[in-house]
């Protein structure tokens, strides 16, 4: 009775291990993308969730910029004065491409935004491709 495998067989399972791994990396790549893409965009919704949340909870106005490399909320002390109050990366820290940015959101103490607010801000990495849609009363939701 022998015990072990020929060297054959071992080439032969590689090869086929092989094989299979290069027709599986496409579609982890795909989906790799995908996720990256859905983190971006959570990201822009939580930060303006958290924005309208701060105005209402501190009653007083904040402003959001968004970059592609950084996301700040700040809260307005006096005329010309705020204070950050939370930072986080952009999607740029993703590798994923924002169209629509930079953008500078203002939330009143109700927790409505001030001004011109409504904006889509388009994300993508490589086919993955996410909107996200913000209404002029400062409600966002993702397409």
């Amino acid at each position: 009775m022998r015990r072990g495998v020929t060297l054959l067989e071992l080439l032969l399972a590689l090869a086929i291990t092989g094989i299979l791994a290069a027709l599986a990396l496409p579609g982890i790549s795909a989906l790799h993308d995908r996720l990256q893409v859905e983190a971006a965009a959570r990201a822009l919704v939580g930060a303006h969730h958290r924005a309208r949340f701060v105005a209402v909870a501190e009653q007083r106005v904040t402003v959001l910029d968004l970059t592609a490399a950084r996301l700040t909320l700040r809260a307005v002390e006096a005329p010309g004065d705020t204070t950050p109050r939370w930072e986080a990366d952009g999607p740029a820290a993703l590798q994923v491409q924002a169209a629509g940015l930079p953008r500078t959101v203002s939330f009143a103490p109700s927790g409505v935004a001030l001004g011109v607010s409504n904006a889509t801000y388009t994300l993508r990495r490589g086919n993955a491709v996410r909107q996200v849609i913000v209404s002029r009363y400062g409600r966002v939701r993702v397409q």
